[in-house]
């Protein structure tokens, strides 16, 4: 009998993140992995940080989140990214990841867990709002320029 062991890490090298690419891209399918790394560049810079969750010795999903500091939500961490490779979707990884950045956002000081999902994404909405009692509490805008 083969027992998996499941561990979840921060991804800090760029060997990591070259094998996190393919899951990313499964949420985000216009990024290609030029993009990619010059926008990981740029955003750590700007405090992003990216963990996976590891079934066994494989990358099975993958959050990116970031600290912020405003008015309205005071210390607060954001969810950037969420997916979990196609394969391996409904075996609760993703709610294990979520669950995970919610303790490590309450040991570093943060008042709220805040993301953002597409309108058409109502699974995702359902697994936010059922599983985790998050609060649909605004509207996000954007204007392309």
């Amino acid at each position: 009998m083969t027992i998996m062991t499941e561990t979840i890490m921060e991804l800090i090298s760029v060997e990591q993140w070259e094998e996190a690419y393919p899951i990313m891209k499964q949420l985000r399918t216009d990024l290609d992995k030029h993009q990619y790394f010059e926008l990981m560049d740029e955003m750590r810079k700007d405090g992003y940080r990216l963990f996976a969750y590891f079934q066994g010795e494989e990358m099975a999903a993958i959050i990116g989140i970031s600290v912020r500091v405003n008015f309205y939500n005071k210390r607060h961490v954001v969810v950037h990214d969420l997916v979990t490779t196609e394969k391996e979707r409904s075996k609760g990884f993703g709610e294990k990841l979520l669950a995970f950045i919610h303790e490590w956002a309450k040991v570093n000081g943060a008042k709220y867990v805040a993301l953002e999902s597409a309108l058409p994404r109502m699974d995702a909405h359902r697994f936010y709002e059922d599983k985790f009692q998050y609060d649909k509490w605004c509207y996000s805008f954007r204007k392309e320029l």
